[in-house]
């Protein structure tokens, strides 16, 4: 039987192996950040939590979450353990630890045409970024099971373990070329909808038209039964094929801004209540991030604000 010994001094490698997991918000994630196996990361918790005679982290089916000992100790840790940190790693005790790079992902089409093209000003800072593209559901897996720091997801998130924040609002567009615009006649598409586009291909994300279904839904009010003419699963090649004249087809209006402003796409409707989807900010919760991390989650949300 283990006794413990709540007066004696605590291991430091305990120490760096709880800091690391409060920080990363799952085993698996903190096991790979202080180069651990993720038995070994268990053990050393265990190990702590009997030393301290307190729980530290309430195990989900998908990471941990920590309690209010662990909150107490991690404030108290954090600042001399970085130090700590960045003397053993050879820089001056009042200099940053070196940090891992900033595990970012979410819808491709988002990260390319929202995000990515903003990050000068965080690589400026020395923040370095591993960015994922995803489908919002095996992210958030992804996110629970510690793989990445950051999801912009297009599905909010239930449950304890995941906290989430709107970052951005999509509002949906019909589209298509010039010439399909030329073809169609408006005043009965805006008049009788669907009844225009009859014999129009649509270019869809998916067979089962997902997002032209919404936008039937929600503007014309009626349930879109056709089959589409081309189905690719990427935004940016949908806006290609849309460009080339190939059919009609609904996009998230920040994919196709420069192609509305230039005419080689028009909108064929205008609405005035359009289809809107709400992108997500998503963290593990109870998660204390790494400085970086926190600067990508504030500068996301900044430039979201500023769009």
């Amino acid at each position: 039987m283990t006794h413990r010994n709540p007066n004696g001094p605590l291991d430091l490698a305990q120490l760096r192996t709880f800091l690391a997991v409060y920080r990363a918000g799952s085993l698996t994630a903190a096991a790979r950040l202080v180069g651990l196996s993720q038995p070994t990361v268990t053990t050393q918790l265990r190990a702590l939590e009997e030393r301290t005679g307190r729980q530290l982290f309430e195990r989900l089916p998908r990471g941990v979450t920590p309690t209010p000992a662990a909150d107490d100790l991690a404030a108290r840790l954090a600042g001399p353990m970085d130090a700590l940190e960045a003397v053993a790693g050879g820089g001056a005790a009042d200099e940053p630890a070196p940090e891992p790079p900033v595990l970012l992902a979410g819808p491709a089409e988002f990260l390319a045409g929202a995000v990515v093209p903003t990050l000068g000003p965080l690589l400026d800072r020395g923040v370095r970024l591993r960015i994922t593209a995803g489908l919002a559901e095996d992210l958030l897996a992804g996110l629970r099971a510690g793989r990445f720091d950051l999801v912009v997801s297009t599905i909010r998130p239930r449950g304890r373990a995941l906290v989430s924040e709107p970052l951005a609002d999509e509002t949906f567009v019909l589209v298509g070329s010039p010439e399909w615009a030329a073809r169609l006649d408006r005043e009965l598409l805006e008049r009788d909808g669907p009844a225009a586009l009859a014999g129009a291909p649509l270019i869809s994300y998916a067979d089962d038209l997902p997002i032209l279904r919404r936008y039937w839904r929600h503007v014309f009010d009626t349930r879109l039964t056709a089959e589409p003419a081309l189905v690719v699963p990427d935004l940016r090649a949908i806006k290609a094929a849309a460009v080339a004249g190939l059919g009609v087809t609904v996009l998230p209006r920040y994919l196709c801004l420069a192609e509305l402003a230039d005419g080689s796409l028009l909108p064929l409707l205008d609405p005035e209540d359009p289809p809107i989807n709400t992108a997500f900010l998503v963290q593990r919760s109870g998660a204390f991030p790494l400085p970086h991390a926190g600067l990508v989650r504030e500068h996301l949300l900044r430039v979201a604000r500023s769009c």
